[in-house]
């Protein structure tokens, strides 16, 4: 009808039309149409009353059918109201047809084309504990790719780990100073940060500055013992790296790092230097011009000098252009993201400036999304640095609070469970703001049952699980929807109606937070409808109904919390 009143393609329209949120004060329409977004002079700034006008005039052209039960107007929108039974049995149907996929095959991606994706993301430190900085870049990145996989694209999982440089010279003299083989083998990460904290106290002593650069010099000639001490600190810290990996439930495709890209590095500065981009300064360092004006006002650095010397240290940049160009070669892909906190920021914006330079095109199509810092996370013990103590202590917390719980079901593994519960805590309080923020780390906040958890989200998970398991764990068919008439349950229906648009949303602007908001409203409604439509003592056509309706809300719960990278618990 739209189609024809406004003489518009109807595909056009589709973006025009949206769910409309659930309101708990007031009974709402299902969809509703922004006049402003539509027509020629949909960019003009028109009087809110101009838009009223528009609305209404549009209303009255349209008339209900056999789907549309209802017209009405609101500030510059025009609202439709679906007939009950129609929508019932299409959301129900649509939900449990898809399945895993409910949202993804929805008319609002048709128009996005399927595409490659490179994510790095995590990239620690070798020979340095996993640092609780880490866990956001690995929860975020995790996300990112999940998301896209959901949405049909092809993405490659990289780690790039920070693997070379002047600190693995200090950590060699130190191994062979205070160094233990078997504790190596036993608890790398832990024993190398030991030997890491012992050397620093002596890292001033000119001795020792002498032996650290001559172990990274042989390191950098590729003598065979002494790389061959690397290979192990790189080895041992990679095993325990994706021992901590599976706990967060992460995987990646691929394990680079810098040492990869020493050679590449030096054909980097080779390559700027033909094209006539390196310059010169008078203390010798090597930097990229970045200005408009080319008066140096803003440059990059790749390569230092370090005076006494012809030891030139080529900067971090200079690899990482390396292993833009090398990636892109080689994967051709159509994306590139990195995850990092915001204070690489200027790295990044000067990493994608400089391949534009080199006369790299698909530098635009590079991303960096940038996060900010988690502030006040401490365990039991004090200052917490470390993921693997963190992850512990949410883990035991879990356990102390499940125990004393009077909901907990019995348990088969109380322990895995604490584990996933504590993880999903971590992920929602991560997630629900925007990633650029800083956010001050609550134990008590996060780990609340009642309120906006992931607590919550997967106690409410496993109470509809468990639901199901009572009453038959068949899927249910041929239902009669007009059961299903009380607002409780059309507000449920109204919220998954949206679960496309709130997937829509992320996939553009890549921030969790509004899957995450979405999942806890759909808790919440939830909540409320199983407190007042009872599956149990009902008649049976209406505990159908309702079961139903309860199974649908589960699905879309457990697909939203998988992509945020949180495994949905069936008892708790």
């Amino acid at each position: 009808q739209l189609s024809k009143v406004l003489d518009l393609p109807a595909e056009n329209l589709i973006k025009s039309i949206s769910a409309v949120p659930v309101s708990r004060k007031r009974h709402v329409a299902d969809f509703q149409l922004s006049v402003a977004s539509i027509g020629e002079d949909s960019s003009c700034d028109c009087l809110a009353q101009d838009l009223q006008l528009r609305a209404q005039k549009l209303a009255e052209k349209l008339k209900c059918d056999g789907v549309v039960s209802e017209i009405s107007t609101g500030p510059g929108t025009v609202n439709f109201t679906i007939n009950r039974e129609l929508l019932a049995k299409t959301v129900l149907q649509q939900v449990l047809k898809d399945g895993t996929e409910y949202g993804t095959k929805s008319e609002l991606f048709s128009t996005v084309p399927r595409q490659k994706a490179v994510i790095e993301f995590s990239s620690p430190n070798i020979a340095k504990k996993f640092h609780i900085g880490h866990l956001r870049s690995t929860i975020i990145g995790n996300f990112i790719a999940n998301l896209k996989i959901a949405l049909g694209h092809e993405v490659t999982r990289i780690n790039y780990l920070g693997d070379w440089g002047m600190q693995f010279g200090l950590l060699g003299v130190g191994f062979q100073q205070f160094g233990d083989k078997e504790k190596l083998k036993s608890s790398p990460l832990q024993h190398l940060f030991e030997v890491y904290v012992q050397i620093n106290k002596a890292a001033e002593d000119e001795n020792t500055k002498k032996l650290a650069k001559d172990f990274f010099r042989k390191l950098e000639e590729h003598d065979e013992q002494t790389l061959s001490l690397w290979k192990q600190f790189r080895g041992f810290s990679i095993k325990e790296y994706m021992r901590i990996y599976k706990r967060l439930g992460v995987h990646f495709d691929e394990y680079s790092g810098e040492s990869f890209y020493q050679e590449k590095s030096q054909e980097v500065l080779k390559m700027l230097e033909d094209k006539g981009l390196l310059q010169k300064t008078i203390e010798g360092t090597g930097v990229v011009d970045l200005s408009e004006k080319k008066d140096l006002s803003s440059f990059s650095t790749v390569m230092r000098s370090d005076g006494t010397s012809l030891y030139i240290t080529r900067q971090v940049i200079c690899l990482d252009l390396a292993a833009a160009i090398d990636r892109m070669s080689k994967h051709r892909c159509d994306t590139m993201i990195y995850v990092t906190d915001k204070s690489q920021s200027s790295h990044f914006q000067h990493l994608f400036q400089i391949l534009k330079l080199m006369g790299y095109d698909w530098a635009e199509r590079c991303q960096h999304v940038s996060f900010g810092l988690v502030q006040g996370m401490k365990t039991r013990k004090g200052e917490v640095i470390f993921l693997e103590d963190v992850l512990d202590e949410v883990r035991s917390r879990m356990l102390q609070n499940m125990a004393s719980a009077k909901t907990t079901k019995e348990v088969e593994d109380p322990v895995e469970t604490a584990e996933k519960v504590g993880l999903a805590a971590l992920i929602i309080q991560d997630f629900r703001g925007l990633l650029s923020s800083d956010y001050q780390f609550s134990w008590d906040r996060a780990l609340q049952s009642r309120g906006d958890t992931g607590v919550f989200l997967q106690y409410t998970h496993a109470r509809l699980h468990s639901l199901e398991q009572m009453h038959g764990n068949e899927p249910v068919t041929n239902i009669n929807v007009s059961c299903l008439q009380e607002p409780d349950a059309i507000s449920v229906l109204q919220h998954l109606l949206r679960y496309d648009e709130v997937l829509y949303r992320s996939s553009q602007d890549l921030q969790p937070k509004h899957i995450v908001s979405y999942l806890l409203t759909l808790s919440h409604l939830a909540a409320v409808a199983h407190r007042t439509l009872p599956v149990k003592g009902s008649a049976p056509a209406l505990a159908q109904a309702r079961l139903c309706l309860f199974q649908a809300a589960r699905s879309v719960l457990a697909s939203g919390m998988k992509l945020l990278g949180i495994t949905p618990v069936t008892r708790m």
